[in-house]
């Protein structure tokens, strides 16, 4: 008997295991199909796979449980077992990111609203990584960005999964580990010329300033990012309603474009850009005040809300 029939005789060829490990869109053969990292009812924190879900509703978490993932969640050495553990806490769904790579106004409406031609190329900015928040966290707004005017952006995230570099925009995609939701928060009082004479950076970089969750979907179930919804909602009201269809640089062009001479390592985040309706350009502006809660939503991954809180020191 040859070694692909004994295959067939055990069932793994049919196995979910199996089929996620050789499939085409797999990147490095990894297990899991939907990835969160979280801190279990076992009070230990732990990578899983969620149980019974699609979408992961942030407001509604309580009966969540996923099945533990050990191993490098970027590479063929992991598993997910047979464990499976409670959901205490949502974190972000990876820890530690080497760098966020931001790209600014990439949506064709966007740049009308902000009366801003569309670029010819996409627009890089970055994030610190101290920016990475929780799918639930507190965002706390620091003294020196705290006059009234700090805004939301809801964005696809996508997670580089193998380490590239010169990618070709038809081999993009394949080394994408996977996609969660981000929420773009900005001090427009530094990013403005005003004061801060146009710092993205340092207006967007502020620790806490970058939720990411609440699950990493592969590109086994996402296939094509380009065809997604994404909402924000501020205290409950719709601010923000699109599809990723709507970008002016997609995905792989954004990949290919951000690999050119750059070493993209596994971990990258690559915040893909907001689409129209954002705080700063409504008559009257929009801003996340005070205790203001900010959820961003996306087809296929769910939900994130943050709320805002104001410090004094």
């Amino acid at each position: 008997m040859n070694s692909l029939s004994s295959l067939r005789n055990t069932g793994i060829l049919s196995s979910n295991l199996f089929k996620r490990a050789f499939s085409s869109t797999a990147i490095n053969n990894k297990a899991w199909s939907r990835l969160i990292r979280f801190e279990g009812l076992d009070n230990k924190i732990h990578y899983g796979e969620p149980l019974d879900v699609k979408e992961i509703d942030i407001n509604n978490i309580n009966n969540l449980k996923a099945k533990i993932v050990k191993g490098d969640i970027f590479s063929k050495n992991n598993e997910v077992t047979n464990e499976i553990v409670g959901v205490k806490k949502l974190l972000a769904p990876i820890e530690n990111p080497p760098t966020f790579l931001c790209i600014g106004v990439n949506y064709k409406k966007h740049a009308n609203e902000a009366n801003h031609k569309p670029p010819i190329y996409p627009i890089l900015f970055v994030k610190g990584t101290h920016a990475l928040n929780t799918p639930d966290g507190v965002i706390e707004v620091p003294k020196i960005a705290t006059n009234n005017q700090i805004d939301y952006e809801v964005e696809l995230c996508v997670v580089i999964g193998k380490e590239c570099k010169n990618v070709k925009k038809e081999d993009a995609l394949k080394y994408v580990a996977g996609y969660t939701v981000g929420n773009d928060i900005s001090a427009r009082k530094w990013q403005g010329n005003k004061l801060g004479g146009g710092q993205w950076s340092f207006s967007k970089s502020f620790d806490g300033f970058a939720p990411l969750g609440p699950q990493l979907v592969s590109p086994e179930i996402i296939p094509d990012p380009n065809t997604l919804d994404l909402k924000m909602k501020v205290n409950g009201e719709t601010l923000q309603s699109s599809n990723t269809k709507n970008m002016i640089f997609d995905v792989p062009t954004i990949i290919s474009f951000l690999s050119q001479g750059h070493t993209l390592a596994p971990g990258t985040v690559i915040m893909t850009g907001t689409p129209e309706g954002v705080g700063f350009t409504r008559n009257p502006p929009i801003w996340l005040l005070d205790g203001f809660k900010a959820e961003a939503y996306i087809e296929k991954i769910g939900s994130i809300k943050n709320t805002m809180k104001y410090l004094k020191e």
